[in-house]
């Protein structure tokens, strides 16, 4: 995994980064907040780790910045902080775990393999349409940056058949007989609920390939470094 490391603590950041890397992971450490948010703007990554005290900006500020930016990511706060408040508010923000320091450097990797396993079943279950599009198989939803949008039955039911089969062109028949049920619709018809659900989109993923039907090409997260 590409893991962000926030924390400002010397021997403990260096002890964190050379034990996670020794496991395979690749660790970009950071002591300060402002230097940490500027990178994860700029980058892509599986993880994030980060204390809750740190100078410029703290852990929980990054989050909550990164939210704002619609950034989301898996996150582990580490922290000797007890206060309760705190780590709500972490959880509130959207963390995935929390460890009181100290803890040792084992728990920490076995954190973080649960938090590996839990992205590779999701991966199974959702089908990325783009950047920040995600596709639920099993729970029937669409995620724009984990937040779940609102379909009609119909968007749903074309989405579902679009990404059932990602890089194929699907016709106006196959729209006809698992959206309308064989109803006697012209294409036109068809033509103006997809694009009416275009329109509603970020990011259109849907491409239209004109007379013959729709489809949706398989995407490839780009990943720098």
């Amino acid at each position: 995994m590409k893991i962000v490391l926030l924390e400002d603590e010397s021997m403990l950041r260096s002890s964190i980064q050379e034990y996670l890397e020794a496991l395979g992971h690749k660790v970009i450490a950071f002591v300060n907040g402002e230097e940490a948010y500027e990178a994860i703007r700029k980058d892509l990554f599986d993880l994030l780790i980060l204390d809750i005290n740190t100078p410029k900006i703290t852990g929980l500020q990054l989050l909550e910045l990164l939210n704002a930016i619609e950034h989301s990511f898996p996150t582990i706060f580490i922290s000797a902080n007890v206060d309760i408040d705190d780590i709500a508010k972490a959880f509130e923000l959207g963390a995935s775990d929390y460890l009181k320091k100290p803890f040792h450097l084992k728990e920490l990797g076995l954190r973080i393999d649960k938090i590996k396993k839990e992205a590779q079943i999701k991966t199974l279950q959702h089908v990325i349409l783009s950047q920040k599009y995600v596709f639920s198989k099993t729970e029937q939803m669409l995620f724009y940056n984990n937040t779940v949008q609102t379909l009609t039955k119909k968007q749903l039911q074309i989405l579902t058949l679009l990404s059932e089969n990602l890089g194929i062109v699907v016709d106006f028949e196959k729209f006809r007989s698992y959206v309308w049920n064989d109803e006697p619709i012209d294409n036109a018809t068809i033509r103006a609920e997809i694009s009416r659900f275009r329109k509603l989109l970020k990011e259109d993923f849907i491409v239209n390939l004109k007379g013959v039907g729709y489809k949706i090409e398989k995407y490839y997260p780009e990943k720098k470094g």
